[in-house]
């Protein structure tokens, strides 16, 4: 199996091993950083909506 190609300027070409190497980590790590904003988002989501639900307005939790 080849690796994927890779663009330096004008210069089209296959990545090294090295880069490749590189490149999964990399992927990897945007991954695991995506899921960890996604939990975020929704853990404060969910805070919201059981502030919500003891009837304290927006500006109420905002303030919280």
């Amino acid at each position: 199996m080849t690796n994927p190609t890779i663009q330096i300027g004008d210069e089209v070409r296959e990545m090294s091993a090295t880069e490749y190497a590189q490149h999964k980590k990399d992927t990897a790590a945007e991954l695991i950083i995506a899921d960890e904003i996604a939990a975020q988002a929704a853990a404060k989501k969910s805070a919201h909506t059981k502030l919500a639900a003891l009837g304290l307005t927006a500006d109420e939790i905002a303030a919280l």
